[in-house]
C-alpha cells in the first residue's frame, strides 16, 4: 500500500468515526466531494493545505492523520 492510500483509508476512518458522510466533510471542509472520493480512494495526491483544511473540518490536529 503507498502512501496515497494509507492517507486515504486513514481519512475514511477518521470521517466514518464521525459519522460524517463525505458531502458533508466536503461542505466542511470547503472541498468538493469527488476530490474527497479520489483522496480516500488513494487516487489524490493531496498537498499541507488540502490536509489542514481536512483536519479542520474534522476537529483533529493535522497529526492525526499519521498516528497509527
Amino acid at each position: 500500500m503507498n502512501s496515497k492510500e494509507q492517507f486515504g483509508n486513514k481519512l475514511t476512518e477518521l470521517r466514518k468515526g464521525r459519522n460524517l458522510t463525505q458531502v458533508q466533510l466536503a461542505e466542511r471542509s470547503g472541498l468538493d466531494r469527488p476530490y474527497i472520493s479520489g483522496i480516500e480512494q488513494g487516487k489524490r495526491n493531496v498537498s499541507l493545505e488540502v490536509i489542514a483544511k481536512l483536519a479542520q473540518a474534522l476537529e483533529i490536529e493535522i497529526k492525526t492523520f499519521f498516528e497509527e
